[in-house]
């Protein structure tokens, strides 16, 4: 991915591209109509489905500090009140074929 993110509870509420000229906040789609109402040279949905689930593209050439501040805040607010992600349980180690089938041989059989 190459760009910093911002989680809370295991959740990515905000990025940072790599160029550092753009980022995205996770917003309720109701919270993004609102910021792209406001601020509409700041703000721009998401492509696709992202945007349309509320993923919301900042623009941070000429944009007010107080309305970058404000969606990050609410991005932050609003996963902060999801339920926390599971962590994915990690998969043991399967064992070599040949350790696995000695494994399995009774003391008569092996050689």
């Amino acid at each position: 991915m190459g760009h910093p993110d911002f989680r809370v509870n295991g959740r990515i509420f905000a990025t940072l591209q790599a160029n550092m000229t753009s980022g995205c906040v996770m917003l309720s789609p109701d919270e993004q109509q609102e910021f792209l109402r406001t601020h509409q040279k700041t703000f721009t949905p998401a492509s696709g489905a992202w945007g349309r689930q509320g993923s919301t593209m900042v623009l941070l050439a000429g944009a007010e500090p107080a309305a970058v501040r404000s969606a990050i805040v609410t991005a932050w607010e609003r996963a902060l009140s999801l339920p926390a992600r599971k962590k994915a349980a990690r998969k043991p180690v399967a064992a070599k074929p040949a350790a696995r089938k000695a494994a399995t041989l009774s003391p008569k059989n092996r050689k």
